[in-house]
Parts: structure tokens; sequence; C-alpha cells
């Protein structure tokens, strides 16, 4: 791995908001931790959470069952889906709608979302990435369910900009 490489992949953890990440890979090894205010220290106890979550049927059971209602009320306000802004996952990985099972979604239907807003988080290779919307406007409807496989470059929101 080149210096470069390592200073871009240092830079994105320092704008993640993680408060420990461990790398490894063949050859590297990278470890960094920073030190944040209880209040950023409780926020990262609660990412971690989803890890655990999604495998007791108990838990999981609420997930869907709050879910396709967001769902269901998005169907009848996006009656065509061609006039709205797309906001795609960057990466692969699994969707969380909020940064832990019993926390708030980031956003929801009917929510006004503005440039550097929180939508979601994205793990992958546990790290929780914050994907933040790239465009100003309203969430119509929201294409992908808690706790699910994302692709790269696949849909997850719909804005009306």
């Amino acid at each position: 791995m080149k210096p470069k490489e390592i200073q871009e992949i240092l830079e994105f953890i320092a704008t993640s908001g993680l408060e420990e990440v461990n790398i490894e890979m063949e050859n590297v090894k990278i470890t960094t931790k920073k030190s944040y205010q209880p209040t950023a220290v409780a926020a990262t106890q609660m990412i971690a959470a989803p890890i655990v979550a999604p495998a007791p049927v108990a838990l999981a059971a609420p997930v869907v069952e709050t879910t396709p209602v967001v769902l269901a009320s998005t169907t009848t306000t996006a009656p065509s889906e061609s006039n709205y802004k797309v906001i795609k996952s960057p990466m692969i990985g699994t969707f969380y709608r909020s940064s832990g099972p019993n926390e708030d979604a980031f956003v929801n239907v009917g929510d006004s979302v503005s440039k550097g807003t929180t939508v979601c988080i994205i793990e992958a290779m546990k790290l929780f990435n914050e994907i933040e919307s790239e465009i100003s406007g309203k969430i119509v409807k929201i294409l992908v369910q808690d706790a699910t496989p994302v692709e790269y470059d696949q849909p997850l929101f719909y804005i009306e900009a």
C-alpha cells in the first residue's frame, strides 16, 4: 500500500466521525483512535449495536413492522418516480436507517434534507459510514429496508428537489 493511499484512508476516517478504526490487509495494519466528548462515545456505542441487533428474531420483528409502514406511505406519495432525484449508495454494505436499533431514523418520508444531512449509515467491513445527502429537497420514497444489503450505485432514496 502506498503512503498516499494510507493518507487518503486516514483523511476519510478523520471526517467520518468514527472513534476507533482497525484495518488489516496482507502487509499493512492501520489502527486509529480518536478521543471524543462523552456524547460522541455514546453515539459510537449506539452505532455498534446494529451488528448484534439483526440476529435475534425478537429485535428484527419491530424493524420489519415499522419499515413497511414507511414504504406503504411512500407508494401513495410518489406517483411518478422519474420526476425525482436519487440518492445512491456510494459503496457495497449493509444499509441502516438509524444509528441503533432503538434510535429514530435519520430521515423519514416527508422530511426535508439539505446538502450534508446524514440520511443513513452503510456498514462496510465493520466500518459504519454516514451517508450524507448531496442534494437538498424532500424525501418522497425510501427504497431500501433497514438492515439489508445494498450494492454500489443502488438507489436508496427519492428526493423531490
